[in-house]
């Protein structure tokens, strides 16, 4: 630098925790399992609210996962979380993807699972529930995903062990274009995976109309 002095950039490895809740069926007996992921700056709750506002979901063992990246919200005191940032992006990817399995994990140990598993996301946490569900090492029933799109680096043969998507976005929406979302759909469709695209009249924003349609989803891939 001219100084004689060298700056070097460094990543280390360490262990930390990741934040989940769960909302499980209270009758005895196995339960598909449907698991969320939150939009930037919010939380695990609100994703799990959404996901509990679906038809049917009481039937399912519901997760929300919360972003390890925690931070307060403005100048309040409500905590909320991202999943990621451009900084150190693979290894973040990487941190997030181990973080999902080891979830997953978790719940089956201590719930009874059934064999189905539908992630599903909500903006900067769609690429989240395609990336669990690309890298899934349980079978792996759909994915739900609303106001983002198909992370890039997952090709057509990761995205061929997603066997069927419902995708959306709202009429609205700034942030996930209607070609973006064609684009998404046709990347889907060329791994031949079943798609539902769905518009909505709405902005960014997940609408009772979409829980519905999440809910049809959910009882095409487990009746």
């Amino acid at each position: 630098m001219g100084d004689g002095v060298v700056v070097i950039e460094r990543s280390l490895a360490v262990a930390t925790h990741g934040r989940y809740i769960v909302a499980a069926p209270s009758r005895a007996g196995s339960s598909p399992l449907l698991v969320g992921f939150h939009g930037y700056a919010e939380s695990a709750d609100t994703q799990l609210e959404r996901l509990r506002a679906i038809p049917g979901a009481e039937r399912w063992i519901v997760v929300s996962a919360q972003g390890l990246n925690r931070f307060y919200h403005g100048r309040s005191q409500d905590v909320v979380a991202s999943w990621m940032t451009r900084q150190d992006r693979e290894l973040a990817i990487a941190d997030n993807v181990a973080f999902v399995a080891a979830l997953v994990d978790a719940v089956a140990r201590e719930w009874a699972v059934a064999p189905a598993l539908v992630f599903a996301g909500f903006s900067q946490g769609v690429a989240m529930a395609f990336r669990a569900a690309c890298s899934s090492a349980r079978r792996v029933s759909g994915v739900i995903a609303l106001g983002g799109d198909v992370p890039p680096e997952l090709d057509r043969n990761a995205l061929g062990r997603v066997p069927a998507a419902l995708i959306g976005r709202g009429e609205r929406d700034e942030w996930y274009s209607s070609a973006m979302c064609d684009t998404d759909a046709a990347r889907l469709r060329d791994a031949r995976v079943d798609v539902c695209s769905l518009a909505l009249e709405a902005g960014h924003e997940w609408t009772s109309d979409f829980s519905q349609a999440a809910g049809a989803f959910l009882g095409r891939v487990w009746s």
